[in-house]
């Protein structure tokens, strides 16, 4: 099964911008779908975006659609997650995750592969 790791949280004011990155291991990363969730303080983990095998096609969460963006680098065995226009209400931890068969974008679901989390704090 594939390892996930995340990086490129920290500390942004409101409209600012990070990019979340996960690196995979293994040499069937292609073979994966994979997708973001977050997870703030007190709440359920949401679905918050994710990305086919080749990279064709994305889905969005509504309350993140026009600001965020995923990408994918198959040679590189990487998923991105571009944040733009960052609000205070996108404060929360921020999990890769990684499914064989299923596309993950429903919450509550333990999909094949998940990351450590990273921290992402957006000041008002």
């Amino acid at each position: 099964q594939v390892q996930l790791v995340e990086s490129g949280g920290g500390l942004v004011q409101a409209g600012g911008s990070l990019r979340l990155s996960c690196t995979a291991s293994g040499r069937t990363f292609s073979n994966y779908n994979m997708g973001w969730f977050r997870q703030a303080p007190g709440k359920e983990r949401e679905f918050v975006a994710a990305i086919s095998r080749s990279g064709s096609r994305t889905w969005y969460s509504d309350s993140v659609k026009g600001r965020f963006t995923i990408s994918r680098d198959n040679a590189k065995n990487m998923v991105y997650l571009q944040m733009n226009s960052l609000k205070p209400e996108d404060t929360a931890a921020y999990y890769c995750a990684a499914d064989r068969g299923r596309v993950p974008i429903y919450d509550g679901v333990e999909y094949d592969s998940w990351g450590q989390g990273t921290q992402v704090t957006v000041s008002s």
